[in-house]
């Protein structure tokens, strides 16, 4: 069975990337959300395997994001994503319970090294 993946990230264009990545090599993308608030929707709904979650984004960001979504559920497999110089953000995303960041600009190598070894 297809891991299932929610991609969140308040970037279309990102979230098409990462979509892209994943369901090129068998991963099942079930659903995408726009920013924090709607990832946390969206994972109760959809109960994915693996979130890819950006940082920075409106409305609530994805370090929040993570932690609310680890209240739900402890053993969530959350990916983070984020620009480049936000290393402090991604070590604080870590600490929040994050399994592994990926940098942007996406390099679909990392991005599937990420996914597997979060799901693994």
């Amino acid at each position: 069975m297809a891991v299932r993946v929610l991609v969140v990230d308040d970037a279309a264009f990102m979230r098409m990337m990462v979509k892209d990545i994943l369901s090129k090599n068998g991963y099942e993308v079930v659903g995408e959300a726009e920013n924090g608030a709607k990832a946390l929707e969206k994972y109760q709904e959809l109960k994915p395997d693996l979130t890819t979650m950006d940082i920075t984004m409106p409305e609530m960001d994805g370090i929040s994001a993570v932690k609310e979504i680890r209240k739900i559920d402890p053993n969530a497999k959350i990916v983070m994503c984020s620009a480049m110089g936000q290393q402090a953000m991604v070590i604080e995303a870590i600490q929040a319970g994050a399994r592994d960041f990926i940098v942007k600009p996406f390099q679909a190598d990392r991005v599937l090294e990420a996914v597997r070894k979060a799901v693994g």
